[in-house]
């Protein structure tokens, strides 16, 4: 062999030939149930995205595949149904849903599928990202160990959190979610936010970026909206895509925040598709495949082995059951809770969170131990002041019987004080110690 001669791998030419199609297979619209499209006449795969060519319209419709019956494939639209008839042709395209990702689509709002709702196209640089991931693995995983600061001073000081933790906000409608995902977006300590609005009404959407994020929060995040009128596979998918481009800046070595809103329209959205497609009703009316999806989604963020997702979820909590199946559920597999109570809001406390009824699992491993010593002791004087506050609120309760109540009354108004924040206010976490300590908690 000459010196210029390159030796030519032969082997991996025939292995592209192997795998090449020679025919291009289609199938046809058998029938269409609902939202379930029947189709006959080609192989596919679970999770396979298809072209579903309709007459006298220009586009296809995507549709992806979701389960099989006898011969046939059946598929959900990720698009309208409108102008679909028996006898369409159908394309396998041979792939599942990929996401584009990168820099360029910071400041961006998308849809559930991660094309672009602001009317701009997307930059040609962007590479490919597929949006159905398997967590990454749990040896692999680094430590949850600094903390992560919201700017709220009711988490940072009494529920802090860690980067890479994964937190669940729960509450009835019209409490305050997303303000308070809006406060987080604005003032967290991570490099870049992804915000998921899973389900929201189209006014909402708007109403979030506009008011609850703003110019600023806008800059250094990137929003996928999927609204309550969209397919029911696309609701779904918008918590994939959003995942998906959390772990891309992840794989960058990037701190990034993933605010989701909310986790309990994306397993309503997924309730839709499994009676669908057959599945029987369980807890509930949620079929099995709810909750054997929730761990799938929710596992994915937290620490990589360079970068970090940190994850807040909302729960939205149906007639204020926080022990409702969705609801119990996410609650078992996150790293902690943040209840928001209607009965804070209706005194108007806001952020309307209910400090005795939350927890950070991982506080006690980012905190230190002074700080750990105060909101021990806020919590306990405020649950003791809520035990006795039907004695206090009537007169009953004479002064000096019980030392512990008498600190409490002391300083109630104080400590609501510190836990109530207007929306645009922030605190940064020196602040928020600072303040936790001027309570003088310790004198008591």
């Amino acid at each position: 062999m000459y010196p210029s001669e390159k030796k030519i791998d032969f082997a991996f030419y025939q292995n592209q030939i192997k795998k090449a199609q020679l025919i291009k297979v289609t199938g046809l619209v058998k029938r269409v149930i609902g939202l379930l499209i029947e189709v006959t006449g080609m192989p596919t795969f679970i999770g396979e995205v298809c072209q579903i060519l309709v007459p006298q319209e220009q586009q296809p419709v995507l549709a992806e595949v979701v389960g099989f019956r006898e011969r046939s494939s059946l598929l959900m639209p990720l698009g309208e149904l409108k102008g679909i008839c028996p006898g369409c042709s159908v394309v396998p395209t041979g792939k599942p849903l990929l996401v584009k990702a990168g820099n360029n689509i910071r400041g961006r709002v998308l849809d559930g599928l991660g094309q672009p709702l602001d009317g701009k196209s997307l930059d040609g640089s962007l590479i490919s990202w597929p949006i159905d991931n398997r967590p990454p693995n749990p040896l692999t995983r680094l430590q949850v160990s600094e903390i992560l600061v919201t700017g709220v001073k009711a988490i940072d000081a009494l529920l802090t959190c860690g980067k890479g933790q994964r937190i669940g906000i729960f509450s009835g409608s019209g409490v305050g979610k997303s303000t308070l995902l809006g406060m987080i977006a604005r003032h967290a300590s991570a490099e870049i936010n992804v915000i998921a609005l899973v389900g929201e009404r189209g006014r909402e959407v708007n109403d979030f970026i506009r008011h609850d994020l703003g110019e600023e929060g806008l800059a250094r995040s990137i929003v996928v909206a999927a609204t309550s009128d969209q397919p029911a596979l696309v609701r779904l998918k918008a918590a994939f895509v959003a995942s998906a481009i959390a772990e891309y800046f992840r794989e960058q070595g990037q701190d990034v925040l993933l605010l989701m809103d909310s986790i309990t329209r994306f397993a309503m959205a997924q309730r839709e598709v499994g009676l669908t497609v057959g599945e029987p009703p369980a807890t509930k009316g949620y079929p099995p495949s709810v909750f054997a999806l929730l761990p799938r989604l929710l596992e994915r963020t937290g620490m990589g082995e360079e970068g970090s997702i940190t994850a807040f979820y909302t729960v939205l909590v149906e007639g204020d059951d926080f022990n409702e199946p969705i609801a119990d559920t996410v609650r078992s597999i996150l790293d902690g809770h943040i209840v928001l109570t209607r009965d804070l809001a209706k005194r108007n406390h806001y952020p309307a969170i209910d400090i005795l009824q939350s927890v950070s699992r991982l506080m006690p491993e980012v905190t230190s131990p002074r700080q750990q010593k105060l909101a021990a002791r806020f919590k306990d004087l405020l649950a003791v002041y809520k035990q006795a506050e039907d004695l206090i609120n009537i007169g009953a309760y004479v002064s000096g019987s019980n030392k512990k109540i008498d600190a409490s009354i002391r300083l109630y108004d104080q400590m609501v004080n510190f836990l109530c924040q207007e929306a645009q206010e922030f605190s940064s976490f020196e602040e928020t110690i600072a303040g936790l300590e001027s309570l003088g908690l310790e004198e008591t």
